[in-house]
This record gives C-alpha cells, sequence and structure tokens, in this order.
C-alpha cells in the first residue's frame, strides 16, 4: 500500500424527503445569489423545482436559472452561464440531475470568480484563486461527480477534465425515488458508468492495498447484484438506493487509497465521446469489453485476480490470461443484460478516425497506469472495440 491523503468535505443528505433539507442547508451556507442549472422540465414533474423556489423565496435569495443543459456538456454554455453568473452576482450554483448538470455547475463555480475564460481550467492547467459553491440534488445514479473533486467538458473535438477538491459540491441531496421514471437505457448507462469507476480504481498495479482491493470487489459484487434485481423489477427502490449510493463510493476518491488507479479507457472513451457524441455509460462498456481482452496479454494479473473473486473462476481451473478473458466475456455478457453495445460496429463507427483519436489523447504522452498506452496501443484497444 502507498501513502496517500483522502479528503471529501461533501454532506451527503440521503434517501426520502432529503430534498426538504434544502433550506437548511442554503442557509448554513449564506447564500444570496443561487444559480440553478438543470436538463429540461423534468424537475418540475418531479416537484424539485417548487422546493427549491420555496426554499429560496423564504430565504430571500436573488435566483436565476437555465435548463440547457445537454449530454457531454460543452464549454459554450458554461461560457454563457459565467457571463449571466457574474451579471446576477450568483454567490452559490446549485445543480439537479446527474454528471452533465453536476460537472456544468462546477465548471461555472470556477469561471465566475476568473477575470480570463473558463476554458483556461480545462486547456491550460490554471489554479484557480477563488471557486464558488456548489451543491447538487442528484436525480441519477451514474457519474458520482456530486461528491467527487472532477469535472469533465466539452469544447469541440476535445473532451478534457480538470481536479481540485474546491470543486467537490458542499452538499448532495440525494432521493432514490427521483430515480424510479428514468427511462431504462438512462439507468443502465448509468450503471456501466459506476462499474467503469470502481474498475479503474481495482486495475491499479499495487498488489499490497487488500483493503481497498476487498471493497472494490464488495462494492462491485453489490453492483451486480442489484442491478439484477433492478432488471428483473425498474421499480424496486432499495435497489436504485443501493445502487445511487455505489455512485457515491465509486467516485468520491475513497477507494483510491494505497494505489494509483489506471484511468486509461476512460480517455479512450472520452474520444470516442468527443469526436461521435455517444453516450459515456456505453462508451465505457464497449471499452471496458476491449479493454480487458487486450490486457489479458499484456498484464493479465488484476482481471485474473477480479474474475477469481467477483465471478469465481477458480486459478486451479484457468490460467492468469484465460481467467482476465473470461473476465472479458463476463462483463460483456452484463453489459448486454443491460441492453447496451459492446462494439463500436453496433453504433456505426469504423476505424477511420481512429488514428486521429489516438493522437490526440496521447498528445502530451501515454494514458493509463496500469498499462501506459502510447498511440499504437491506443488504436489496438480501439480495434479490438470493433
Amino acid at each position: 500500500m502507498i501513502g496517500f491523503e483522502y479528503y471529501n468535505p461533501a454532506k451527503i443528505v440521503f434517501g426520502e424527503d432529503s430534498e426538504k433539507k434544502l433550506k437548511s442547508l442554503l442557509s448554513q451556507h449564506k447564500v444570496t445569489s443561487l444559480l440553478l442549472v438543470y436538463s429540461g422540465d423534468f424537475i418540475k414533474t418531479l416537484g424539485i423545482y417548487d422546493v427549491i423556489t420555496e426554499a429560496v423565496e423564504e430565504l430571500g435569495i436573488r435566483f436565476s436559472e437555465s435548463g440547457e443543459v445537454v449530454p457531454n456538456p460543452s464549454i459554450e454554455l458554461v461560457r454563457k452561464l459565467v457571463k449571466k453568473g457574474k451579471e446576477d452576482k450568483v454567490d452559490f450554483v446549485l445543480a439537479v440531475g446527474g454528471g452533465s448538470s453536476i460537472d456544468t455547475a462546477k465548471a461555472i463555480a470556477l469561471g465566475i470568480p476568473y477575470d480570463g475564460d473558463v476554458w483556461d481550467f480545462f486547456d491550460k492547467g490554471v489554479t484557480p484563486e477563488q471557486v464558488l459553491n456548489i451543491g447538487v440534488i442528484a436525480t441519477t445514479a451514474s457519474s458520482g461527480s456530486e461528491t467527487s473533486n472532477c469535472a469533465i467538458l466539452s469544447y469541440g473535438e476535445w473532451k478534457k477534465g480538470f481536479e481540485d477538491d474546491r470543486i467537490i459540491p458542499k452538499f448532495a441531496i440525494m432521493n432514490p425515488k427521483y430515480t424510479v421514471n428514468l427511462p431504462s437505457y438512462q439507468t443502465s448507462v448509468g450503471i456501466a458508468d459506476v462499474l467503469s469507476h470502481l474498475l479503474e480504481r481495482y486495475f491499479s498495479d499495487a498488489k499490497n492495498s487488500d483493503t481497498t482491493d476487498y471493497l472494490i470487489e464488495g462494492a462491485v459484487r453489490a453492483l451486480l447484484v442489484n442491478a439484477d434485481r433492478l432488471i428483473e423489477d425498474p421499480s424496486d427502490i432499495n435497489a436504485r438506493a443501493e445502487i445511487q449510493w455505489l455512485a457515491s463510493v465509486s467516485h468520491n476518491n475513497f477507494l483510491d487509497a494505497g494505489r494509483i488507479a489506471d484511468w486509461g479507457s476512460h480517455r479512450i472513451e472520452h474520444e470516442l465521446s468527443a469526436q461521435y457524441n455517444i453516450t459515456h455509460g456505453e462508451g465505457m462498456a464497449i471499452v471496458f469489453t476491449a479493454w480487458t481482452k487486450y490486457i489479458a496479454d499484456v498484464k493479465p494479473w488484476r482481471p485474473a485476480l477480479l474474475a477469481s473473486r467477483v465471478y469465481g473462476k477458480d486459478p486451479y481451473d484457468y490460467s492468469e490470461r484465460e481467467r482476465a478473458l473470461l473476465l472479458s466475456d463476463e462483463l460483456e455478457k452484463f453489459f448486454k443484460k443491460l441492453g447496451l453495445k459492446t462494439h463500436l460496429s453496433e453504433l456505426g463507427i469504423t476505424d477511420k478516425d481512429f488514428e486521429v483519436m489516438a493522437k490526440r489523447a496521447t498528445a502530451g504522452g501515454t494514458v493509463g497506469h496500469y498499462v501506459p498506452l502510447d498511440a499504437e496501443k491506443f488504436i489496438e484497444i480501439l480495434k479490438l472495440a470493433l
């Protein structure tokens, strides 16, 4: 186990009627001008909008909003809302929804106090001097952005991330009932996203971090069990609660303790979603199916370990390589059971852009830590994904 620092100040308010704590939370943070960001009218259908407007009215908070967030959030909307936030003297950003709304809110919170272009944080690695406070009402179980220290933003063909502990939301309200009416596809891509965050942390070269290993393996098993329950009964509120909590657990950095996570697969998927605007969770299903096949011939010990401990593949019956390949098979079966694509060809994607994406992703050097990927290896994995 290697040394580590862990910090996560997000206050989690979880369960039925948790949204009723919003007024108290806004009061605690002395909010005077709030910008609400979300996507579409679902927050009005769910009654969340009324909860928010009543709270700001009772507290005398100035209020502005935007429901324009889209998947793979773009810099253009962020710039527009940063400008609006400056004009309205916003001092708190509230996101309602999933990862796209939350990452948009995080970028706005970076941009409002900053004199330059908000893309500087993502492209130039600028360190913010000040960040506005952020709050979240989560309505999905997927990205875990509600308690993470990172945001992902798109700018044309570029999709880049920014990490800073100051963009961890001050609070995250999670009421599982808000996930019940999600379309089945959105539920499925959310589950794939949660699994991808667990796998990225599991695929580490650290050989002596047993506590974190077993925590991740347990989380993977819990996700598989509750995903099956939801497939059988989409209205199972307990299964939805388990998965929503797993979404946060998988990405709040607690499971990074004592190890260096990989993240190469995410870099591959970010190129795919930037190039083709595919859904992130489905992209991760495709990439991990291919990545584990590739790793079986390069460094199979980690995927083989997971295959043994979670899927019961006995090392006396199978070699490391065989168990690693069996893990790829098990992941593909799981993703298909969720109704997701597992090959790029199913989305009509060919290899014509592979070289461009690989060069773009590796322009600053190799990506990933368990097995560092240069452009050539990047392309090999994409070809396996076809």
